[in-house]
This record gives C-alpha cells, sequence and structure tokens, in this order.
C-alpha cells in the first residue's frame, strides 16, 4: 500500500502522505539526484495545502521540537535547515509575493529584476515555498494565480540558486513544469496512485468520527469497531480526496438522524455528490442547497456577512429565499464555515478607518464562507451564467447602500463590490463615483481596475489607476484617500470630481487643491508678490523653466544663453497677471516667513508642513514622482514641483496627511 509507514509513527498533522513526505524531504535536503524544483498539485480537496503545512512543520524549529521525530519514518523527516522563505499567496499580487521573498532575504533591489538578479547572485541556494498559489490575488476574477505563477514563479525555477516548492492547480503545475529542462522539476501529482495515500483518508475519517476529537457520541461514533467499518468505508467511497471524507463526515455528524452506517449510498465520492445527497437525506432537493450557497460560491475575501445571506440567496435565485435559509442551517451547515468578527474588526473595516458599515456599527457580526474552494467550483460549475448571477448580487449589493452614502455601506458591499460587477462585466459603468473611490478599500479596488482592459476605463477610473500605487503603499485612512485623489482628479482635468469630494463627502480635508500645469522641468519654485498700481499686492508664483517655455522670460542678461526662463503664474486662481516683469516681484522676508503659522521640511522624498505654535505635522506629503522643489506662502498655500509639473495647494491647520 502506497504510504505504508512500516510501523513508524505518523506524521501527526497529516496523518500519511509518506510517499509525498519522503519526495518533499529529499528536495529540502539537496539529496543527490532530488531536483531543484518540485509542485505539488492535484483536484482541488486533494489535500494540497494539508501536505505542505504538515511538512513546513518539521523545517521550522519550533514546531520540530513538538513532532515525535523519533518516532518517524527517519525518510520523510528533512535535515535541519534554516527555515524556508514562505511567502504565501493567499489574498496577494504577484508582485507583493515577490517583494516578500526579497524581505526575507534582505535582498537590495529596487526593481523585480534586481530581486532575480539578488537571488542569482547568491553564494549558496536558498529554499523557498510557496503556497495556496490558486487563491492568490484579493480579487477572484483578476486571474492572479495565473500572473503569479508567470510573472514570479517562472522566473524563480529558472534561478539555479533557488529550490523551489510550490502548491498550484493542476493546469498551472503543467505549465510551470513546461518551461523547465527536463530533471529540473518533479510534479507530486496527490490524485496519481504512486502518491495516493488511501491509508491516510482511513486515519482522517476514523479521526473524524471519534469523540476524542470532538465528534458527538453517537452508536457508530463511541463503538471503536463501527468507527473502523464507517470510516473505511467513507475513506473508500471518496477516492483520493480528503475533503470529500471530511464533507461526509460532515454531514453525517450534522444530521445523524436516521443515517444507518451499512448503507453506503449516502456516502459520497466526490464533491458534488456530497452536496446532492445531504440534500436528499434531508428530504430537500440539491437544487435548493447550491442556491442557499451560490453568493458565498461568488463572494470575495473572507466570505459574505450573515445579514446579507438571504438577500444576495435571493438574488441569484431570483425567489424570496428568507423561509430556506431560516431553516436550512441543518442543509447547509457541513459546507459552511462561520467566522466571528468583533466590534473592534467591524469598525476598523478593511483599510484601518474608524467607519463601520451601517447598523453594524459597535457590534460584532459573522461572515460566511464555503469550507474549501472546491465547493465553490462546483457550484459555479452549475450555475446556468456567473456573470448574469454576479450582476444579480452586485445589484442587491447596491440596494443594500443606506441611502446610496458609501460611508455608511457595510464593508462587505464597499470594498468588493467591485470584485462582483468585474465577474459580471460592469465594472466600468461603476467607476465613476469619487464616494466609492474615496470610501473603497484600495486594494481590491485597484485590482480589479487593474483587470479591465484599459480601453474601457473612463477617464476618473484612469485617474484612480494611477494614483492607486499611493493609496496602498501609504495606507491611507478616508480623508487622505480623499485629499489624494482631489489632487489627482485637478491633475488630470477633472475639476467636477475634485469638486464634489470636497464638497458632498463631508470630509475635513487637509488642503485644496487650488491649480495644477502640466509643466516637466521646473527647477526651482517660489511664492512672492506683485505689486499692484493701487498699493495692494497680488500673490504670485515664480517658477524656474527651460529656456523656450511658453510664456516665460529669459533669465540672465539680453544675449546671454542660461538655459533658464522664469514663468510667473497667479498663486490663487482668478488673479489677472497680465505680462508680469520678475523683476518686479518681491519674495517674503525671512522675518515675516518665521513669523508665520505653518513650516515646511523638506527631505530626498517626502515634505512635511508643520504648525510652528504646537510642532505638530499637519500634513506629510509623498509623490509618485521625485520631488524637484517646494515653497510656502506666509498664509498657507503650498507651491510644490515634481517631474510631472507644479501645483498649489492651500493647506488646513489640522490633521496629518498625505499627498502625491
Amino acid at each position: 500500500m502506497t504510504g505504508s509507514t512500516e510501523d513508524y509513527a505518523p506524521h501527526p498533522h497529516i496523518g500519511g502522505r509518506t510517499a509525498a513526505l519522503r519526495a518533499l524531504a529529499a528536495w529540502r535536503g539537496a539529496a543527490p539526484g532530488a531536483p531543484r524544483v518540485v509542485v505539488v498539485t492535484g483536484d482541488s480537496g486533494s489535500g494540497r495545502s494539508r501536505l505542505l503545512t504538515g511538512f513546513l512543520m518539521l523545517c521550522e524549529p519550533e514546531y520540530r521540537k513538538q513532532l515525535p521525530l523519533d518516532e518517524m519514518d527517519p525518510s520523510t523527516v528533512p535535515p535541519e535547515l534554516p527555515t524556508p522563505a514562505v511567502p504565501a499567496a493567499e489574498g496577494l499580487t504577484a508582485a507583493q509575493v515577490l517583494w516578500l521573498l526579497a524581505d526575507h532575504y534582505d535582498l537590495n533591489a529596487t526593481s523585480t529584476e534586481g530581486v532575480y538578479a539578488a537571488l542569482a547572485a547568491l553564494d549558496e541556494p536558498v529554499a523557498v515555498v510557496v503556497p495556496d498559489v490558486d487563491r492568490a490575488g484579493p480579487v477572484r476574477a483578476a486571474g492572479e494565480p495565473a500572473r503569479l505563477v508567470r510573472e514570479v514563479l517562472a522566473p524563480l525555477a529558472a534561478t539555479e540558486t533557488v529550490r523551489l516548492l510550490a502548491e498550484l492547480p493542476r493546469p498551472l503545475a503543467a505549465e510551470l513544469a513546461e518551461g523547465l529542462p527536463s530533471g529540473a522539476v518533479q510534479v507530486i501529482d496527490l490524485d496519481k496512485p504512486e502518491w495516493a495515500d488511501p491509508e491516510g483518508l482511513l486515519r482522517h475519517a476514523q479521526a473524524a468520527l471519534s469523540p476524542e476529537f470532538g465528534a458527538p457520541e453517537l452508536p457508530f461514533t463511541v463503538d471503536p469497531a463501527a468507527r473502523l467499518a464507517l470510516g473505511a468505508a467513507i475513506g473508500r467511497r471518496a477516492g483520493t480526496s480528503p475533503l470529500v471524507v471530511q464533507l461526509a463526515v460532515n454531514c453525517i455528524l450534522m444530521a445523524p438522524e436516521g443515517f444507518d452506517p451499512a448503507d453506503e449510498r449516502f456516502l459520497p465520492t466526490s464533491v458534488g455528490e456530497a452536496l446532492d445527497l445531504h440534500a436528499r437525506r434531508l428530504g430537500s432537493d440539491s437544487q435548493t442547497l447550491r442556491l442557499l450557497l451560490a453568493p458565498l460560491a461568488l463572494a470575495e475575501a473572507d466570505g459574505i456577512p450573515i445579514h446579507l445571506w438571504a438577500r444576495l440567496a435571493s438574488a441569484v435565485a431570483g425567489q424570496d429565499m428568507n423561509q430556506a435559509i431560516a431553516g436550512g442551517m441543518l442543509l447547509a451547515g457541513p459546507f459552511v464555515q462561520p467566522e466571528e468578527q468583533d466590534a473592534e474588526e467591524v469598525a476598523a473595516g478593511a483599510d484601518g478607518d474608524e467607519q463601520g458599515g451601517g447598523d453594524q456599527r459597535g457590534e460584532g457580526r459573522t461572515l460566511l464562507r464555503l469550507l474549501h474552494p472546491a465547493l465553490a467550483d462546483e457550484i459555479r460549475a452549475g450555475l446556468p451564467n456567473v456573470a448574469a448571477a454576479q450582476t444579480q448580487i452586485a445589484m442587491a449589493l447596491l440596494e443594500a447602500v443606506p441611502e446610496q452614502d458609501w460611508s455608511k455601506a457595510d464593508p462587505y458591499v464597499r470594498d468588493h463590490i467591485a470584485g462582483h460587477t468585474l465577474e459580471a462585466g460592469l465594472l466600468p459603468q461603476l467607476l465613476t463615483d469619487p464616494a466609492l473611490f474615496v470610501h473603497a478599500d484600495p486594494v481590491p479596488l485597484r485590482a480589479a481596475i487593474e483587470a479591465v482592459p484599459p480601453g474601457e476605463l473612463g477617464a476618473p477610473a484612469r485617474t484612480y489607476l494611477r494614483t492607486a500605487p499611493l493609496l496602498t503603499r501609504t495606507q491611507a485612512p478616508t480623508t487622505m484617500r480623499a485629499a489624494l485623489l482631489e489632487t489627482a482628479f485637478v491633475e488630470d482635468g477633472l475639476p467636477d470630481y475634485a469638486e464634489a469630494i470636497r464638497g458632498r463627502l463631508g470630509l475635513e480635508l487637509p488642503w485644496q487643491t487650488l491649480w495644477n500645469l502640466s509643466l516637466p522641468g521646473v527647477s526651482a519654485v517660489t511664492v512672492g508678490s506683485l505689486p499692484r498700481p493701487d498699493g495692494s499686492a497680488t500673490p504670485v508664483a515664480v517658477l524656474v523653466v527651460p529656456a523656450g517655455t511658453p510664456g516665460a522670460r529669459p533669465v540672465g542678461t539680453p544675449g546671454e544663453e542660461s538655459g533658464s526662463a522664469v514663468l510667473v503664474h497667479g498663486l490663487v486662481p482668478g488673479d489677472h497677471l497680465g505680462d508680469a516683469d520678475p523683476e518686479q516681484i518681491l519674495r517674503p522676508a525671512e522675518e515675516e516667513r518665521a513669523a508665520a503659522p505653518l513650516g515646511l521640511s523638506r527631505g530626498a522624498d517626502y515634505l512635511r508642513v508643520w504648525d510652528r505654535a504646537d510642532q505638530q505635522v499637519v500634513a506629510a506629503l509623498i509623490s509618485d514622482t521625485p520631488f524637484t522643489a517646494a515653497d510656502l506662502s506666509p498664509d498657507g498655500i503650498l507651491l510644490l514641483a515634481t517631474e510631472r509639473g507644479v501645483k498649489a495647494l492651500r493647506m488646513g491647520g489640522a490633521g496629518a496627511g498625505i499627498a502625491s
């Protein structure tokens, strides 16, 4: 029997998989003939993640101390070596996984190419384990697992100093292996006979049925012989799938009334059959169960809030499902995993804001998700039209926004409606509301927008996409996202969107963007004033620009070529300058600057505006393009130049902020 342990103790977490553990131990120890790259694959639910988790326990010093290593088959125990890098892919983009790896090995790199070059230059090989590739990405429909394989795992596999172990769905495993030389890669397909583990499935079933591990006391759970016979039948029917074993046990224990352990007709052979048999045994129909679970199969992130379940199930079914859900926990329970969030987690939402979700403020809540992604695959495959189902869910989520005010929306609705509309093919139509841009978590929203062909995006969405790296890099809360986007909309010539952020959202921004000039090459800026004939003065911005810039006056005496010119622009919109002579402009005296309420500090990649009275930072500014110059007027207007152009911001008096 494959997986026989010759009386050795099995791995306590896995309970089997001896053949696979031997191969992984040989990989980790770089045994003679062991391939440099190993790919673990198999059907969803075949136990890929569980195998890697158990193997990593053997690689981590603290876990090793807790395992009976002296009793285990020595060929399944890797040598004691430094813990491998484990950039887990779940929920992350390909770029994030790569930078986790760079951080683990403290690589001195500033680009993705630099990471691979730094790895290739290492003196000793390094071990990298990448689990959960099928769960990569903050948005399911964005195709992040394939991007991770092509943009990160394939280059890693081609780097001679990297020993790579990755857990992949079968199609992506084949793609990665095809790009490598013969002998460089080993594919462990857990559903193939040489890697299957019937003995482990039997142990799994018996443990799950045992009261010692939490099963209720029933005739076939307390009697060892009956438990052994039932566990053997469950394992035999499940084929090679630990998930089918788990589902079979869940269904039996959730509703044991009338179950006959001698009748194998209600023991499933697949995930789909587990759904169908459980519904039939409870006197329901499989379609009702699948419709109840459909919103969970289409859900994003960690699952949907339980209070939205009936609304979304009804939307997908096209009929009221409230009654079915009210009495449906025995029906749906074996396939659902609840997760409790406390009030603090709900209030923080996904972006660290104290902005909760409508009537959920101040309360905990329950999220529901399917027990395993294979259930989602099965249910989605049975839907007549996934895009149509996602359209109905998206419409129901929109209707769930109180007063159509995104600040009051449930965190799931505001942060993940983009994922649903992406799969429905409707995301571009959603991307016209500045309030959604401001309130939604920028990580999933950015990922969803990036998955849309650029030609289908409107101007506001393109502005958001340009600004999103700053939003995610700084983890800016709502008010700062609003300030960043207000500036970006002004820069991109969308004043109505900037005004909507300033006027409609009820947020106190740390600045207001007065104007922007798309003017590359500004090397210096200063504020000043231009005297008027009536004795008053017009505030102005003096910009040092390349010679030949339209409207600028050359610097220096006539006939001399300095390569620079001066452009004078009104500091406040609407000020008419006429043909201003730079020689007439008055700069603020040092005494006047020192007496101003706000001060300016500048570093290589940041600017800070601070209150002189209490030394508190009013705003901290960063940019996606380098700063080239800055100046602050005594009345609090910041003149700021980057490689892209120059802009003027009227600073507020309080509240820290970050601007681009």
